[in-house]
């Protein structure tokens, strides 16, 4: 039977807003390492990345970085940007 309902349209392959956590603090050294993500260290002892990835394999590719330092991931979100400048950097992709 099929549908008259038409298929969800999933953006998760266009430009997206990603904040990734992480336990414990990265340290500096490792800044270079995910270029283009700000490094937020948190209070609570987490390290907080965000930033824009322009599709799936950017994501991860930054997710492979966290494993191979061996950090235990906490969580990966899609947010909406939070700045005038990531609204920016989707429109230009």
């Amino acid at each position: 039977m099929m549908s008259d309902l038409p298929a969800p349209q999933d953006d998760y392959d266009d430009p997206g807003y990603y904040e990734i956590r992480i336990k414990g603090h990265l340290d500096q050294r490792w800044a270079k390492r995910f270029e283009g993500l700000v490094i937020t260290l948190e209070a609570n002892g987490n390290t907080l990345l965000s930033g824009t990835a322009v599709d799936q394999a950017a994501l991860h590719g930054w997710l492979r970085k966290v494993r191979d330092l061996g950090m235990p991931l906490i969580s990966v979100t899609r947010t909406p940007p939070v700045s005038q400048q990531d609204i920016r950097k989707l429109n230009d992709t």
